[in-house]
């Protein structure tokens, strides 16, 4: 979601304070900063009792179909000319997206001998779109909100084809996996939304603006539901598994934000658009992959997606601290290429 007080007009309620914020500024750096502490309350309440969980997890598709409807309340168009206007840093974080992660997932999946269906989580957590708090994090990392944006929305356009294909190719080994239908599901929970979501921004975009500062906690309280339901069918399985699968997790976005800085910067990058590639591809739509693995697989597969969806909000909070405070010795990099506004 677009957290750039630079895209605020000059009045209402996005428009900027005397101290040069803006009210959705200010609500995504709380929604950053209390978000990891609430999932970890939900998935605490969903392993005590796991009853309530259980009654609503019929209804994680309409959850995760209400996030991505708020994510594309968040976009404009020109969120997308970026395209066009700058195409090879667009392209280098997309493909880094559908490169980087799906493969880094089978690599902790063989490192780490995991059982078929938790394997098959891992991977499709490696196979998911860019996760919407990753262009927060990016915001309060200093890097390329803009670029950040335009990656998550391109990325997330193209999941209901990549992602199906790319876990098929991944972890067809270990679960048989319906592509098809696969695909035909994020259609309907990711991308009609998204899109109905940029539809009614573009028509009622006054409207919409009042509500922004909102938009950071339909996620929170999405992807805390759908973390409730998936660990409320799991508690078995973290019992067993959890360490194996925390430590699965902890590899799998500790290797994302590495090797996607590290990709951009091999192709010549800027170190502001590298810190912008290694958030987006470090942080997963995993409340999507744990959905479609709680649909396709089974609970114990939803499992790498919830805990997933705990660690790398942790995480990315931890990683936009680092970069922000050694921003200014990156951003003095005289290969730096500042977008223009």
């Amino acid at each position: 979601m677009n957290t750039d007080p630079t895209s605020s007009t000059s009045t209402g309620p996005g428009a900027p304070t005397p101290s040069g914020t803006t009210r959705e500024d200010r609500s995504a750096r709380v929604a950053v900063t209390v978000f990891p502490l609430l999932i970890l309350a939900a998935a605490a309440f969903a392993f005590l009792v796991p009853s309530a969980g259980l009654a609503i997890a019929p209804a994680t598709n309409v959850f995760l179909g209400v996030i991505m409807f708020a994510m594309g309340l968040t976009l404009t168009i020109p969120d997308f000319t970026l395209v066009v206007k700058r195409p090879l840093p667009v392209l280098i974080g997309v493909l880094a997206q559908y490169l980087v992660m799906p493969l880094v997932g089978f690599g902790v999946t063989v490192l780490l001998q995991l059982p078929p269906e938790l394997a098959a989580g891992v991977i499709l957590v490696g196979c998911a779109p860019g996760g919407t708090s990753s262009n927060v994090i990016n915001y309060l990392s200093k890097a390329d909100t803009a670029l950040s944006v335009t990656m998550t929305s391109i990325s997330t356009l193209l999941a209901p084809l990549l992602t199906p294909l790319l876990t098929l190719w991944l972890a067809g080994a270990y679960l048989p996996i319906p592509a098809g239908e696969m695909a035909m599901s994020i259609v309907k929970m990711v991308l009609i939304p998204v899109v109905a979501g940029l539809v009614i921004r573009l028509l009622f975009s006054r409207i919409v603006d009042r509500i922004l500062p909102a938009l950071p906690w339909v996620s929170v309280v999405g992807i805390s539901l759908v973390v409730i339901a998936v660990v409320s069918g799991s508690v078995d399985q973290i019992v067993a598994a959890g360490a194996l699968v925390l430590l699965a997790v902890v590899l799998h976005n500790g290797f994302g934000y590495l090797l996607g800085f590290w990709f951009a910067r091999v192709l010549r990058q800027p170190i502001r658009t590298s810190r912008t590639v290694s958030v987006e591809v470090g942080m997963q739509n995993s409340g999507m992959a744990a959905t479609l693995a709680a649909s396709y697989f089974s609970p114990a597969a939803a499992l790498p997606g919830a805990v997933f969806s705990i660690w790398h909000n942790l995480s990315g909070a931890l990683l936009a601290m680092y970069y922000r405070r050694s921003a200014a010795k990156q951003d003095a990099d005289p290969r730096e290429v500042r977008p223009s506004a």
